[in-house]
C-alpha cells in the first residue's frame, strides 16, 4: 500500500505541475518537462482543473496593483483562456493514447517549427538562416525522438492536435503580451480567465473540490512557478523573436526523456537518445545565432 500511496503521490504532483507549460530557458524547461510528467501518469485531469483555479486565486489579489492590460489584448487574453482548456484535455488524452517518451517531444517539438512558420506568415519576423537550420535541426531530433517506437494513429493524431494547440497559444500570446503594455498584468489576467471555464469545466465534470492539505499547497507551490516561468517567457517575446522564443523553451524534452526514463521507467532505445542528442545541438546552435 505505502509504495502504490507513493506513487499516487508523485502521480498527482506531476499534474499538478503541467500548467507550467510555458519556459525560456533551460531551468524553466525542467519545470515543463516535470509538469508533462505528473500528467502522463494518469492522465488526471481533475487535479489540472484545481490548479488552474488555484493560480487563478493567487493571481487574483495582484490585479488591483497592476495596470490593466491595453484594450487591443483583451481579445488574445480571451482566445488563449479558452485555447488553454482545450490544451489541458489533449494532454491527458495523449498520455493516456502513448507514453510520455513519445507523446510529449511530439506535442513540443513539433510546435516550434508550426509557430516559426505561422510567425513569418502573420508577423514576418525576420530569423536568420543559421536560426532557421537549428530550428530544422532541433525539429529532426524530436521527430526522431517520436519515432522511436511502435505506436497507434490515435496517439499521433492526438499529439499533433495538441501541438497545433500550442501554436495557437503561443502566437496567439505572443502576440496579445506586445499589445498589453505590461507582460506582468498580461499574464496574471490570463490565469485568471483561465481559471474560469477551467472551474465550469470541473463543474461540468462533478470533481471533488475538496482536497487534501497536501494537494493544495503542491497546487500552490507549481502555481507561482507556473506564474513565473510563463512570463519570463511572455516578457522574452516582447524583446525577442516568438518563434526563437517557442523554440528554445523546448529544451524541456531532454528533460521529458530523462525524466521518462528515471521515474516512469520507460525503455529508452538508442535511436531515442541519439535523438535527444540532436535536440541538445539544435538548442545550442539556436542560442548561438
Amino acid at each position: 500500500r505505502s509504495g502504490a500511496s507513493s506513487h499516487a503521490a508523485i502521480q498527482d504532483f506531476q499534474t499538478d505541475f503541467a500548467l507550467a507549460d510555458f519556459a525560456q530557458g533551460d531551468n524553466s524547461g525542467f519545470v515543463v518537462a516535470f509538469g508533462n510528467h505528473i500528467t502522463c501518469a494518469i492522465g488526471k485531469l481533475a487535479s489540472a482543473i484545481r490548479l488552474c483555479v488555484v493560480t487563478g486565486l493567487m493571481a487574483l489579489p495582484a490585479l488591483p496593483f497592476l495596470p490593466l492590460p491595453a484594450p487591443a489584448s483583451w481579445g488574445y487574453l480571451s482566445a488563449s483562456a479558452v485555447i488553454h482548456v482545450l490544451y489541458f484535455v489533449l494532454l491527458a488524452l495523449a498520455y493516456r493514447a502513448a507514453d510520455m517518451s513519445f507523446a510529449y517531444p511530439l506535442m513540443r517539438g513539433a510546435a516550434p517549427l508550426m509557430t516559426a512558420l505561422v510567425i513569418a506568415v502573420l508577423v514576418s519576423e525576420p530569423m536568420s538562416v543559421t536560426a532557421w537550420l537549428s530550428l530544422g535541426l532541433l525539429c529532426v531530433g524530436v521527430v526522431a525522438l517520436a519515432n522511436g517506437g511502435a505506436v497507434s494513429a490515435k496517439a499521433w493524431l492526438l499529439g499533433l492536435s495538441n501541438a497545433a494547440v500550442i501554436v495557437c497559444y503561443t502566437v496567439v500570446d505572443g502576440l496579445g503580451v506586445r499589445l498589453s503594455g505590461s507582460a506582468a498584468a498580461y499574464v496574471l489576467w490570463l490565469f485568471v480567465l483561465t481559471a474560469l471555464p477551467m472551474t465550469g469545466l470541473g463543474m461540468v465534470m462533478q470533481i471533488p473540490w475538496r482536497t487534501a492539505m497536501p494537494e493544495l499547497t503542491r497546487s500552490a507551490v507549481c502555481g507561482a512557478c507556473s506564474v513565473a516561468s510563463y512570463g519570463l517567457a511572455l516578457w522574452a517575446m516582447t524583446v525577442a523573436p516568438i518563434a526563437l522564443v517557442a523554440a528554445l523553451r523546448e529544451t524541456s524534452v531532454l528533460f521529458g526523456v530523462l525524466i521518462a526514463a528515471t521515474m516512469l521507467h520507460e525503455s529508452l532505445g538508442l535511436r531515442r537518445w541519439l535523438a535527444a542528442g540532436l535536440i541538445a545541438l539544435g538548442v545550442v546552435a539556436l542560442k548561438l545565432s
